[in-house]
């Protein structure tokens, strides 16, 4: 049995007929249309987001199987918060706060593509992500929420696969948020008061140096000034 393998990246959900995958399929006299139905079917979950896809076509039935890929986990943590790009300050500038559910619903996505060994592994690795985008996940930091889950505080929601969130979670969600970035903001500006007080204290010990100096310049010019006349006394005595 002889097949083709083709792979391909489009947008989910919206496959079309383009010039590269016409020249890739057109030789194998498949129907590209039912592909292309097919591919969008099983990719309208990534609307939005790249995702690679193989197809396979048996060149004797014309049959074809798919291998859906996913597209980066960056870009599904940027979806669940529609989000363009993550944060360019991950410790202090937060872009975002997940539920335990949403990161549950993007392991799902990728666990197969990760090299874990089961569902919670997985979430623990999203959530690493998450930390590097300036992400929270129920509020907290990576370590923190990652330490709850090894507890177990969260394994009703993993092994039930929970991923559906109410509109009063979401509530609770933005309010943790803000109040995070309250605090960094805090944070922030006492670290800049901080800062704005050791330069102060730099530039007056600087002066204070500078002072030293001067009066050492000073010094040196009084005790040569002293020597000159003492030398040109003595040179009118001998005369």
């Amino acid at each position: 049995m002889s097949k083709e393998k083709v792979n391909v990246l489009i947008e989910g959900g919206k496959a079309t007929t383009s010039p590269a995958m016409g020249q890739q399929l057109g030789p194998l006299k498949v129907d590209i249309q039912a592909i292309l139905a097919e591919i969008n079917k099983r990719t309208s979950d990534f609307k939005g987001m790249k995702v690679p896809v193989k197809i396979i076509v048996d060149t004797k039935t014309k049959e074809f199987e798919l291998e859906i890929g996913t597209p980066p986990t960056s870009e599904l943590i940027k979806k669940e918060l529609s989000l363009e790009k993550g944060s360019d300050k991950a410790n202090m500038n937060k872009l975002g706060n997940l539920a335990i559910e949403q990161v549950i619903k993007i392991a799902k996505m990728k666990q197969e593509s990760l090299l874990v060994n089961n569902l919670k592994s997985a979430v623990k690795s999203i959530i690493g992500s998450c930390g590097v985008m300036g992400i929270l996940v129920e509020g907290k930091e990576p370590k923190e929420i990652n330490s709850e889950i090894d507890s177990g505080k969260y394994d009703k929601e993993i092994k039930s696969l929970k991923i559906e969130i109410t509109e009063e979670k979401k509530q609770q969600l933005k309010n943790q948020l803000e109040s995070v970035k309250v605090a960094l903001q805090k944070e922030l500006a006492e670290l800049e008061k901080e800062m704005k007080q050791e330069v102060k204290e730099v530039k007056k010990e600087e002066v204070k140096a500078e002072t030293k100096e001067e009066a050492k310049v000073e010094d040196k010019k009084e005790e040569i000034k002293d020597k000159k006349e003492e030398k040109e006394k003595k040179e009118v005595k001998k005369k």
